[in-house]
């Protein structure tokens, strides 16, 4: 038994997935908090990264809006209450598929967004589930707030690599 430690550089070659929350019950199951559109990805799971720490999954259940997950490594409550608080990270490859157009949350935080005028309205640090269509949220060199919809009327592009966002805001009536 011994723990796997990632490097920094690692560390950034991994999505998050869920966070673990409160231990439920007495034989060490804990109760996960997804953070993840893809929750039926967790009853296949056999291992997951737990901060730097590598934990090979006995068990999975569902459980209202919860996983309760149980590790091999903390088969007792009490150990396994460290967990708590601490994030559930999976490879970058291990990422669900999307389809074309699609885009995971945590690779359109942080963007730069320009409008087609050319002025930069500043980067993306949330994002809003609204049911509808998600918005954006981007505070400026000023902490101004814009709320960007995300609709193909509005979003022109995405430059992953360049790490921008071109879009064209609706005219304010």
């Amino acid at each position: 038994w011994k723990m796997t430690k990632l490097s920094q550089s690692a560390a950034k070659d991994r999505i998050t997935i869920g966070k673990v929350g409160a231990a439920h019950g007495i034989h060490g199951e804990m109760r996960i908090i997804p953070l993840t559109d893809f929750i039926e990805r967790f009853a296949s799971m056999k291992s997951v990264m737990v901060d730097d720490e590598l934990l090979h999954v006995e068990q999975v259940r569902y459980d209202k809006q919860y996983i309760l997950m149980k590790f091999r490594e903390y088969s007792v409550r009490e150990d396994a209450m460290c967990l708590t608080n601490k994030l559930l990270t999976i490879a970058r490859s291990e990422a669900a598929p999307l389809a074309e157009g699609e885009f995971y949350a945590f690779d359109i935080i942080g963007l730069s967004v320009t409008d087609t005028r050319g002025v930069c309205l500043g980067q993306i640090d949330n994002i809003l589930r609204t049911g509808s269509n998600d918005v954006y949220v981007v505070h400026d060199k000023d902490n101004r707030e814009h709320l960007i919809p995300a609709l193909k009327a509005v979003v022109k592009n995405i430059d992953l690599e360049a790490g921008t966002m071109l879009v064209e805001m609706p005219e304010e009536a």
